[in-house]
């Protein structure tokens, strides 16, 4: 039974023919408007329409813009173009700070790079005086080594010191002191 009422509820709904001539209309609509959107001669149509608008509510714009800046003026308070040219003054200002950064940067790396190839220099200087100064003092041991292996191979005694002060008439003492005779 409840088979027949629900056939029964389908054939009786008066509506459903026009809901499915409505949804066929609305997709053939759809179709034809799409076409008619994307063709060329919509566009020029479009653009044709908009230009004549646009020239003639012109005036009126511009008497709105007047009014608009004059209102502002009395409120103290900036216009579009005074704002969008504060954006292109800092935006510049900021352009500029951007470059002298990088320009800054350079000079440091640059002195930097010249402070340490100075400081290499210099590094390798001393260590050049540090060896001289080394194989001079190497030179003077080796120096007195080999006087004194010459010494001792001719068994002669070794120069004693002079003393500080001598005696006035006291010759011999300096001979002697001397190794002479």
């Amino acid at each position: 039974m409840n088979v027949e009422n629900n056939q029964s509820t389908k054939t009786a709904d008066p509506f459903e023919a026009f809901r499915n001539m409505r949804d066929s209309y609305l997709e053939a609509m759809s179709k034809t408007m799409i076409d008619a959107v994307n063709s060329e001669e919509y566009a020029q149509a479009t653009g044709t329409l908009l230009t004549n608008y646009l020239t003639v509510t012109a005036p009126f714009r511009e008497a709105l813009d007047k009014t608009m800046v004059m209102a502002l003026e009395q409120l103290s308070l900036p216009s579009r173009q005074q704002v969008t040219s504060l954006a292109e003054r800092f935006a510049n200002v900021e352009m500029r700070l951007d470059d002298m950064e990088a320009k800054l940067d350079r000079i440091v790396e640059s002195s930097l790079t010249a402070r340490l190839d100075d400081m290499d220099a210099k590094l390798a200087r001393i260590v050049e005086l540090s060896s001289a100064t080394r194989l001079d003092e190497m030179e003077a041991k080796l120096d007195r080594i080999l006087d004194l292996s010459a010494a001792t191979r001719l068994r002669v005694p070794p120069v004693a010191p002079l003393p500080k002060q001598l005696p006035k008439n006291d010759t011999k003492s300096v001979h002697q002191a001397s190794g002479k005779k």
